[in-house]
């Protein structure tokens, strides 16, 4: 399936229109959970939307404080480096984005963020 794409920003970065949004699969038990989750579902949900052409994956650190991104931090290491949908984090807080950045490292797996994208700067 081929989805649709966009350059992300002015960048030659080609985007799929549609991401897959992490925050359902951080779980429940925190105040803006969406309740119990299934890891191994949530891999084989993330597995078949890349099948399908998604190329981002849209996490945050405040998802289950940092499940989210463990969870998406297994699927990444499954791949290749250069089979890897982008992951990209959010934070609204200056003064945290080193600590907050080596921890999203940590969780992910990986040695760098293709996108760290701020929705409510």
């Amino acid at each position: 399936m081929n989805l649709p794409q966009r350059p992300l920003g002015s960048s030659h970065v080609m985007i799929t229109k549609t991401g897959f949004g992490a925050w359902a699969i951080g779980g429940g038990g925190w105040a803006f959970g969406w309740g119990p989750q299934n890891d191994a579902v949530s891999l084989a949900t993330m597995r078949h939307a890349l099948k399908l052409g998604v190329n981002w994956i849209d996490t945050a650190a405040v998802y289950r404080l940092g499940h989210s991104e463990e969870v998406v931090g297994r699927l990444l290491r499954e791949r290749p480096p250069s089979d890897r949908p982008m992951a990209r984090d959010e934070l609204l807080k200056p003064d945290s984005i080193r600590r907050e950045c080596d921890a999203l490292l940590r969780r992910l797996g990986v040695e760098r963020i293709d996108l760290y994208q701020f929705h409510w700067p």
